[in-house]
């Protein structure tokens, strides 16, 4: 009986020898590996995850910088519209009215030409009566008239001149204003659209100053041409005039004379 009870108590010596041993090679991995999460409060038992909390902050930035970068594609788009309804804003100034009541003027002053008009038709069949043929046998009082005639010509086509040429310069004062305001929309000018119709509106300007130079050359030219064509006739008709005079007569020719009545 004290045998066994002494092997008993050898056998729970060493069990807890064992036991000792063995209890710090159960606990090391406990240990070993770093701490994931952290409990907070009491009953409740609050998880901190560090690990999760710093992918969550990763995330959220990453989603704002999603939202910034929106924001901005979205400003971009809003001032491309924005630039868009500039070049498509039309110019407030229109010099049209200004332009076609010059222009208006001129061809009015043209229209008024006198005795010869700017009519082809009309300029031959004037010139092929009063300045191509002077007959021989017209009377003087036909070749006065006729020289009469086309010194009218030449004096009314002077006359056209001079008229068309003030009504050009006197056009002068609106286009200097019409230019003024041309250029100045051009420079202020918020888009394409109002840049391209401004530049339009110049071209027109100057379309029109060209129309009002081609109509001072033509009535000059006119006038000049009427010159020279009244030079002209009187030469031939001072020719047919001499010769007339020259050419022999029939000679003296006696009649019956009466005298007293009887």
């Amino acid at each position: 009986m004290t045998h066994t009870a002494h092997r008993l108590s050898r056998f729970a010596s060493a069990s807890a020898l064992a036991l000792t041993l063995a209890a710090p090679l159960g606990l090391a991995p406990i240990f070993a590996t770093p701490a994931q999460a952290f409990l907070f409060g009491g009953g409740g038992r609050i998880v901190y995850d560090p690990r999760n909390h710093a992918e969550n902050i990763l995330s959220a930035a990453r989603a704002l910088e999603q939202i910034n970068n929106q924001i901005t594609q979205l400003q971009n788009e809003a001032q491309m519209l924005m630039n868009q309804a500039r070049n498509l804003a039309s110019l407030p100034h229109s010099s049209l009215q200004a332009l076609q009541q010059n222009v208006d003027r001129t061809r009015q002053l043209l229209s008024q030409a006198q005795n010869i008009a700017f009519d082809v038709a009309q300029i031959d069949q004037v010139f092929q009566q009063d300045y191509a043929n002077i007959p021989m046998a017209a009377p003087e009082a036909q070749l006065l008239a006729d020289a009469r005639s086309r010194w009218q010509n030449t004096v009314g086509g002077l006359q056209d001149a001079l008229r068309v040429q003030a009504g050009v310069v006197g056009n002068l004062d609106g286009q200097r204003a019409e230019l003024s305001a041309l250029v100045g929309e051009s420079q202020s000018s918020v888009g394409a659209l109002q840049a391209t119709q401004a530049g339009n509106q110049l071209l027109a300007l100057q379309s029109q100053q060209i129309a009002d130079l081609i109509a001072v050359v033509a009535a000059n030219g006119r006038a000049t041409a009427l010159v020279e064509a009244e030079r002209s006739a009187a030469a031939e008709q001072g020719r047919v005039q001499r010769e007339r005079f020259l050419t022999p007569g029939a000679g003296y020719q006696p009649g019956n004379a009466r005298m007293f009545n009887n």
